[in-house]
This record gives structure tokens, C-alpha cells and sequence, in this order.
């Protein structure tokens, strides 16, 4: 009988390399975060970076840490060798109580494994540098190189993945890896306000931070630097403490939202992180003062005892788990509603706020739909109508931040100009009460359009309301002709900085169909020439923002034009009627009967109901008469 052969084997040293490469390296961003936080871990307080070709061609990290000698670049290049643990006096290896950056000791070797790399290191106290390469996983042993410094070290990664041509086929184009490259350093400097970075390519330099105070004020300037001026305007400080968790920060006033959650940075002990519970915690805090469309920006500085968390989580050391999650998702909370209610910012309940939200606002009986039987206005007039006559007690005077109904217009001077068209120019003699929205008596704080139905009233949100108007519009418009442009007398000049520019600037040509003309102007820049018509005057600033976050989602290989309508929806909301703005009676007679005649105008493009009806019964309960 023949023996049994074993089909169990051991890899080879650098195979084994290579699959550990794939968990740590997932491309040049990945690299590069290995790379600095083991600066960072040795005391580096300046960290300068370098790539070509998106990091696929070079990488170039230089740090003033404390270097490495002879021995020790020898031991960093083998796989888990590591400075960062320790034994403790028993010998035990504590996994619990991390508190550097990096710890497996992975990252050497596995960008070793997979493409050309040099290691060039120098203590203050050696006569000269010592280098040392590893190409594709072969080491050669080190040799003595010039000085390029006081001490630190100068890591050169080239021909990222030759040895495995297969992971080339898995990176993105040169703008998204840099894109990625850029989003990586401003995590780490966020953390490391103390630590001056720069980054670019050979040709210029997109990011220079200098070193700040390791306090409330220098975590503040090196995140303005970062992420606007703005936010160190719009930005409430957060300072909290319970059962040894402390959590520091900065976050952004409700008005100062974004499109997504791309700009909420959490910190935990120092490492950048994307955890879900931190997120959520984050939305729970908002959910009253912000749609659901709309991300507050934050940065938020949580520390907390090394054995309450583990970051030995994933290879990335991205993830991470509390010991109690729901202390942290609590204090999380609590803290934001704290300081945003500090800041005036909190909506306070009232009676009338509590008796208004006992009344369940009933769904609408009317579908508003094109393809749904109705009454043609040129067709006599339904059973059920009668002549209106005109009732001065139905209109009383209104005044201050209220406007009411004003009789004896000859055309109705809609959101989008005169109408012409019978829909929305009803004959005086109707009686508007029988309509579905009904008959438009006043504006109340120049905000809200009330109306009179034959058995109750509507208080219509106008800008909400408008906003599907123009949604609308611009979908039919985008589908028949395209968009009417109009254009700027003086163009507008946004600074979006480097990144959200090249983002929106990528899209040049597909905005243009939309109606919106733009070009570079300088350095993160962006000149607006040409606006869409229908959208009037609009906050082009604030527009071009939301639209570089919304392009960030979306794949590369997507057209714009297939996520149409959720930018439409981002520019509708810019260009409809906004609350504030002071309707006339027509004005407010055209939005209701344009409301009426579009489809899905019961919400707007947020998902926000854009009128109440509430019937005389719900009213008379209001008042107890029921």
C-alpha cells in the first residue's frame, strides 16, 4: 500500500509577504498611511511626502524622527519585528494596551514584498546613514549612505506592485488615487497638530502645514487649514468627560452642512478612523436640527483607556471595538446637544409646538398626476363649484413678517414669471376653496403660503414646495432642449481648494449640459460665467460645494448624467423660492395651482413633506370643540 502523501505545506517566506501585502496594501494611499505612522510613532515632527503617477511610479516619505542603525533598518524589513511592543515583566504580550500608531510590524515587509524599496536612516549619534533595498521581496544587506540630516529616516517606494501585475488592475485612474493619497495625509494631520506635513508631487506642492501647539487653539488652526477657514468660523467646541472617556473637538453649527458624510472625521487615541457606531452617534446627535439629506462636518477627538478598545480589529488598523459601545455612543450624543445648544442653536418646545404635533397630518387625497382623470380647465366647471365671490373678512390685514392676499392683478406672476398658460391662471369667479390645495389667503413670516379648501386649510412650506417645482422643470427641460443658460455679468469665484475643485472641474463638460459654466481660475478655484436660467439668482458659493460633494460619491466609471437627478435636486434646492422671500397673492395662487399640476409635489427632493392639510375636525379638536 502506498503512503499517504500530505497536501499540507508551508509557504515561502515571501509569498507569505505578499498575501499579508494584500490585507495591509491596497494601493499607494495605503502605503503612504503605513508609512507615516511609523513616522509619527518615532517622534517625527516634520513628515514630507512625495509621489508621481497617483504613487503608482514613486513614493517619497522623509521624516526628522529618531532613525534607525545598522541593526535595527535589518530587523525592520522582516516580518512582524517591531519596536512599537514590548513585553511586560512577566513576559506577556499585551495586545490590549496599544498606544502607537503602528504594532504589527507588517507594513516594511509588505511593501517590500511587492514593489522596489529603499530605507535610508540615520540616529544623531552615527557618522553616517546606513541604506538598505528590498526589491520584490529580495533584500540586500546594508551599506552606508550620505547624511541628509540631524537624524530620521527617507523611505523610497518605486514601481508600486511590479512583482504583482495583477493588483495594477485593481487601481483607479492617477486623479482618484491621488484624491485618495490627499484624503489619507489630511486624516493624519488632523490627529497630528503638532506635526508640520507636506505633500505633492515633483512639480507642486497641494498641501503645506505648518506645526501647531498641541491645544485647543492649534488643533483648531490645523483644522481650518484643512478644511476651511468656514469651519473655524462655524464650528462649536466640544469638551467632555465620563468614566475616564474624554472627548475633545470641534463641530459644525447646523447651517454648516454638507451634501454627505465624507467631512466627519473621528479620532480615536490619535488614529484616524471609519466606525459605523461613531457615525451613527453622530446622526443622532443632528436628527433635530438637520434633514436627513444634509451632514453636519466634524472633528471629533475621542480618548479613552488603552484596554477599553481594540485596534487590533483589521490589518488597516482603520476599524476598531469599544468595551462598551454604548457609553461611548451616549457620551457622543450628549456632548453635541450639549455644545450645540450652547450655541443658541437647540429649538425650543412650546404649547403650540406640542398641540400641533398631536395632529396626525393625514396623507393627500389627491394624486397629482398627469395620467390621472381630472378636470380640464377649459371644461365646464364640476358639479359643486360655485362663482367665487370675494369675503374682506377671509382676508384680514396681515403685516410684519406676513403678507396677505392682494386682489385685482391682471396676470398671475408665478415663481417662474408671468403664467399664461389656463392651468394656472384660473378665472376670477372660480371658487379656489375647491381646488385640492385650495385658495391662497396670506404668507406667514415670510415663509409659509396658508390657503383655504372648502373643509379645512393647507400651510404649504414655499420653498420646499418650489424646490420640486424646479426639479421638475429641469428634468423636462434637460429631457427636450436642454437647459437655458444665463449669464453672469461679473463671474463668481469660489475657493473650493484643491481637491473638491479638480472634482468639480473633472465634470466641466456634463455640467455644461446642465446649464452651469465653469473653468479654473488659479489654485482651487473655480469661476462660475453661466448659471441655469430657470434657477434665478442662486448662492453659487454654497452650490458648487454641494455639487464637489455629491461628484465624490459617485464611481469613476459612472456618467454624471445617470446621477441627473440627484444633482438636479442639489441645484433645484439653490434656485427655488426661499423662505423669507415675501409672495404676492398671485405669486402665491401660481405656486399652489403649479403644486397641483406636478407630480410627487406632496414632498420635496429631500424627502420633507412640503404641505400640511389639516381638515376643520382636526382643527375644533385643537380647540376643544370636538
Amino acid at each position: 500500500m502506498s503512503e499517504t502523501v500530505s497536501v499540507i505545506r508551508r509557504l515561502p517566506n515571501e509569498t507569505v509577504n505578499r498575501i499579508a501585502a494584500g490585507e495591509v496594501i491596497e494601493r499607494p494611499a495605503s502605503v503612504i498611511k503605513e508609512l507615516v505612522e511609523n513616522a509619527i510613532d518615532a517622534g517625527a515632527q516634520q513628515i514630507d511626502i512625495r509621489y508621481e503617477d497617483g504613487g503608482r511610479t514613486r513614493i517619497t516619505i522623509t521624516d526628522d524622527g529618531r532613525g534607525m542603525n545598522r541593526d535595527d533598518l535589518k530587523l525592520a524589513i522582516e516580518r512582524h519585528a517591531t519596536s512599537k511592543l514590548a513585553p511586560d515583566m512577566q513576559g506577556h504580550w499585551d495586545l490590549l494596551n496599544i498606544g502607537t500608531m503602528g504594532f504589527r510590524g507588517e507594513a516594511l515587509p509588505s511593501i517590500g514584498s511587492v514593489a522596489r524599496l529603499t530605507l535610508t536612516s540615520q540616529t544623531q549619534s552615527t557618522e553616517s546613514a546606513w541604506e538598505l533595498r528590498v526589491d520584490g521581496g529580495d533584500v540586500s544587506a546594508p551599506k552606508p549612505a550620505p547624511r541628509f540630516g540631524l537624524h530620521g529616516t527617507r523611505v523610497d517606494v518605486s514601481d508600486l506592485f511590479f512583482a504583482t501585475p495583477a493588483r495594477l488592475k485593481f487601481l483607479k485612474s492617477e486623479r482618484s488615487e491621488a484624491l485618495a493619497i490627499s484624503d489619507v495625509v489630511k486624516r493624519l494631520a488632523m490627529a497630528n497638530a503638532a506635526v508640520g506635513f507636506t505633500l505633492g508631487t515633483p512639480v507642486r506642492t497641494s498641501l503645506k502645514l505648518t506645526r501647531q501647539t498641541d491645544d485647543q487653539d492649534g488643533r483648531l488652526a490645523r483644522l481650518a487649514a484643512i478644511l476651511g477657514k468656514d469651519f473655524g468660523e462655524n464650528a462649536v467646541f466640544v469638551d467632555t468627560e465620563r468614566e475616564a472617556i474624554k472627548l475633545t473637538g470641534f463641530a459644525g453649527l447646523p447651517t454648516f452642512s454638507r451634501g454627505n458624510a465624507q467631512h466627519q472625521y473621528l479620532f480615536v487615541n490619535g488614529r484616524p478612523v471609519r466606525d459605523k457606531l461613531l457615525n451613527g452617534a453622530v446622526r443622532g446627535a443632528y436628527q433635530d436640527f438637520l434633514a436627513r439629506d444634509r451632514h453636519p462636518v466634524v472633528a471629533l477627538y475621542l480618548d479613552l483607556p488603552h484596554e477599553h478598545v481594540d485596534v487590533n480589529v483589521h490589518p488597516a488598523k482603520s476599524e476598531v471595538r469599544f468595551r462598551n459601545p454604548g457609553l461611548v455612543r451616549g457620551l457622543i450624543v450628549s456632548a453635541l446637544r450639549h455644545a450645540l445648544a450652547a450655541a443658541g442653536h437647540r429649538a425650543s418646545t412650546t404649547v403650540s409646538d406640542y398641540a400641533l404635533g398631536k395632529i396626525q397630518a393625514e396623507q393627500p387625497s389627491y394624486a397629482f398626476q398627469r395620467d390621472y382623470a381630472r378636470p380640464s380647465p377649459y371644461a365646464a366647471p364640476p358639479s359643486g363649484y360655485t362663482p367665487y365671490r370675494h369675503d374682506p373678512a377671509l382676508q384680514p390685514l396681515v403685516d410684519g413678517f406676513s403678507a396677505k392676499v392682494e386682489e385685482g392683478a391682471e396676470r398671475f406672476q408665478g415663481p417662474f414669471g408671468e403664467v399664461d398658460d389656463p392651468v394656472h391662471m384660473p378665472p376670477v369667479e372660480t371658487d379656489l376653496t375647491e381646488r385640492p390645495l385650495g385658495a391662497a389667503r396670506a404668507q406667514l413670516h415670510e415663509t409659509y403660503v396658508v390657503a383655504q379648501t372648502r373643509d379645512g386649510i393647507v400651510i404649504v412650506d414655499q420653498h420646499a414646495a418650489h424646490e420640486r417645482l424646479v426639479y421638475e422643470r429641469m428634468k423636462a427641460a434637460m429631457a427636450n432642449k436642454g437647459v437655458e443658460r444665463q449669464a453672469l455679468l461679473i463671474p463668481d469665484i469660489v475657493d473650493l481648494g484643491e481637491t473638491d475643485a479638480a472634482r468639480v472641474l473633472a465634470r466641466t463638460d456634463e455640467l455644461a449640459e446642465m446649464g452651469l459654466i465653469i473653468e479654473p481660475f488659479g489654485a482651487g478655484a473655480v469661476a462660475v460665467r453661466e448659471t441655469p436660467a430657470l434657477l434665478g439668482e442662486m448662492n453659487v458659493q454654497s452650490l458648487l460645494r454641494d455639487l464637489a460633494d455629491d461628484i465624490s460619491e459617485y464611481d469613476e466609471a459612472l456618467s454624471l448624467k445617470e446621477k441627473f437627478e440627484h444633482v438636479c435636486g442639489t441645484m433645484a434646492c439653490h434656485g427655488s423660492v426661499r423662505a423669507g422671500r415675501r409672495l404676492n397673492g398671485p405669486e402665491m395662487n401660481a405656486l399652489l395651482r403649479q403644486m397641483e399640476d406636478t407630480p410627487h409635489s406632496g414632498q420635496c427632493n429631500h424627502g420633507r413633506p412640503t404641505y400640511v392639510e389639516l381638515k376643520l375636525a382636526d382643527i375644533e379638536r385643537l380647540f376643544g370643540r370636538r
